[in-house]
């Protein structure tokens, strides 16, 4: 449930009402917003249906929120989030973010070239993976730490912010020494165990959507993440397995207005994984803009023919170019800037 408080609702209050509710046992987030401040109340329904919540000064009402995700649900939250990246880029606002960067990080020479292109373009963030979920054992799986080093000096030459994806719960400590923002991958959308890791570490998350998963299933995987602590959630539709295939996945346009409208997270669209071939990720990414769509997720490789992984689907340096000079006046149409 949420707790509105009153408008004058003193800071001492606010506290007090926090230190109640822990001391029942219960979990308290607090959402500060233009005009009212919100307390999400998570725990056993027993206590919060019996405790007299409205007996203490400065709450005015309390609410039930009827969805199974209680702090992504725009009941929680009505303004939507914004998440600073490093001081440097907000997901979430008016700038339509744009992520760029290979699947993998092969080498120095290759991540340092690309970081460089993407950001003479006008690419906010820099991409890359230092550990690769792969379908086959025998496939290239990352340089693991080693990549990590390369894309911090990539991001020390080009003041670029870096993403990049964990796997596994016990080298979230290693990725978030190096990354701004930590992915979580599709396959790992539903791996609880890191969820909960990822939710008590204090870097911004992107969490993608699961190739089979419901956005409810989405909702309720970031929800993992927002109870464990960590606010700083970014969502990101990167197409869903259905019965075609001409793509890779399935690009779901819906989900960005639909999850606009149940959450106030930011969600980003990944169209390289989801036609599958770099030829339409630019009307993928056009058709997400026009929906709504808070950033865009661009695999970017100086020569995609030798990539280890997703050449197929990745940008020339040259293309990104292309692809940003056609973005730039939609983006602007709608009311972002890039």
């Amino acid at each position: 449930m949420i707790i509105v408080l009153r408008p004058n609702t003193t800071q001492e209050q606010i506290d007090h009402i926090v230190e109640k509710l822990i001391k029942v046992g219960l979990k308290p987030h607090i959402s500060k917003g233009l005009e009212r401040t919100i307390i999400g109340v998570i725990g056993d329904e027993r206590i919060i249906s019996t405790y007299p919540l409205e007996a203490i000064p400065g709450v005015e009402k309390v609410l039930p929120i009827l969805k199974p995700y209680k702090l992504a649900s725009r009941d929680f939250k009505p303004e939507k989030t914004t998440i600073n990246i490093d001081s440097k880029v907000t997901i979430g606002g008016n700038t339509l973010v744009v992520i760029g960067g290979p699947c993998s990080i092969e080498s120095e020479e290759q991540i340092l070239s690309v970081a460089k292109a993407i950001k003479e373009a006008g690419a906010h963030i820099l991409r890359g993976g230092a550990f690769k979920p792969r379908t086959s054992p025998y496939d290239f799986q990352g340089l693991g730490k080693e990549g990590l080093e390369y894309l911090a000096l990539a991001s020390k030459e080009t003041g670029l912010p870096i993403i990049t994806e964990v796997m596994d719960p016990r080298k979230v400590d290693l990725v978030a020494q190096y990354a701004s923002i930590i992915q979580i991958g599709a396959r790992n959308m539903q791996n609880y165990s890191l969820l909960k890791e990822i939710g008590n570490c204090k870097k911004p998350i992107l969490l993608k959507r699961g190739m089979s998963a419901t956005l409810k299933d989405l909702l309720m995987a970031a929800e993992y993440i927002l109870s464990s602590g960590n606010l700083d959630v970014i969502l990101c539709e990167r197409g869903i397995r259905t019965f075609e295939e001409a793509t890779r996945n399935t690009l779901d346009i819906s989900a960005i207005p639909v999850i606009k409208e149940l959450s106030h997270l930011p969600i980003i669209v990944d169209p390289s994984h989801a036609g599958g071939k770099w030829k339409w990720v630019t009307p993928l990414s056009k058709a997400a803009i026009a929906a709504g769509c808070d950033g865009l997720l661009i695999e970017v490789h100086s020569n995609p023919e030798e990539a280890y992984s997703d050449g197929e689907q990745s940008l020339t340096p040259k293309n990104f170019i292309n692809l940003m000079n056609e973005i730039k006046p939609l983006a602007k149409l709608l009311g972002k800037t890039i």
